[in-house]
């Protein structure tokens, strides 16, 4: 990515925790290639897609933000945009065993050692067991998640000598068809039919029967220890300082 000053590179790629600038987790694992965006990109066109990866943020950010709501013991009504995924979310709550903790919401974390900081979504208590739970709103729970939330997870384990787990919490909403199966993901203005079945066919486009959007809620554990995953987070953070050592080296960084 181009950047026009040491500023904005700054803003863009990191914090400045007490004086001292560090790398932000997500922009370091953003340096890992993903096949599936290209192919997005080459579908939609990169202005289109670039529109829609913004709204489907904007969409994003908001299921954040009422989902640590409902962490926190609020009732909100949210917008009928994410209603089916927040109500999907609010039920799996009321049978989950899952304690937030105002202060651990949203939490910003540093690994001095290591220089890179990130905002953990939430620390919470499971069935008798502490972790960092990081919310997603993907089709799927990729892999790259555990890099992620190993960095997070090293960055916290010195000051939480409880913490022992990471969790990946996925929040969707979706529409099945009734005649074929096919399910239809409305996300940032765009309409995505994928056929979950594709031994049965699927219907004409103009032939499918939706069904009512129903929320999808979906909770994996990952690996333990997070140490296979904290080394490959550390090799996507050393080439991410080799692709931008031009700008690390203008601030101090390298």
């Amino acid at each position: 990515m181009f950047y026009h000053s040491e500023n904005e590179f700054k803003e863009s790629c990191g914090y400045v925790i007490d004086d001292t600038w560090y790398p932000r987790v997500t922009k370091i694992v953003d340096i890992k290639s993903k096949p599936s965006l290209y192919q997005f990109y080459s579908s939609v066109g990169f202005t289109n897609g670039n529109k829609i990866k913004e709204q489907s943020a904007s969409e994003g950010t908001l299921v954040h933000e009422y989902v640590e709501k409902i962490l926190l013991g609020e009732n909100p009504t949210p917008p009928l945009v994410i209603k089916p995924a927040i109500d999907a979310f609010s039920r799996f709550f009321e049978r989950s065993n899952i304690e937030a903790y105002p202060d651990l919401i949203e939490k910003r974390t540093v690994h001095y050692d290591f220089r890179y900081a990130g905002t953990v979504d939430a620390l919470v208590s499971m069935n008798g067991r502490f972790g960092v739970l990081d919310i997603k709103t993907s089709k799927a729970i990729y892999r790259d998640y555990n890099l992620q939330t190993s960095a997070y997870f090293d960055a916290l384990k010195s000051q939480f000598q409880n913490l022992e787990v990471r969790w990946i919490l996925r929040i969707d909403q979706e529409s099945r068809c009734q005649n074929c199966g096919a399910l239809l993901r409305k996300k940032g203005g765009r309409e995505k039919i994928s056929r979950p079945f594709p031994d049965n066919g699927v219907c004409p486009a103009d032939k499918h029967v939706w069904n009512d959007t129903q929320g999808v809620v979906e909770l994996k554990e990952l690996p333990s220890p997070h140490y296979e995953d904290f080394e490959a987070f550390l090799g996507a953070k050393k080439l991410w300082e080799w692709e931008n050592s031009f700008w690390l080296k203008k601030i101090g960084y390298l």
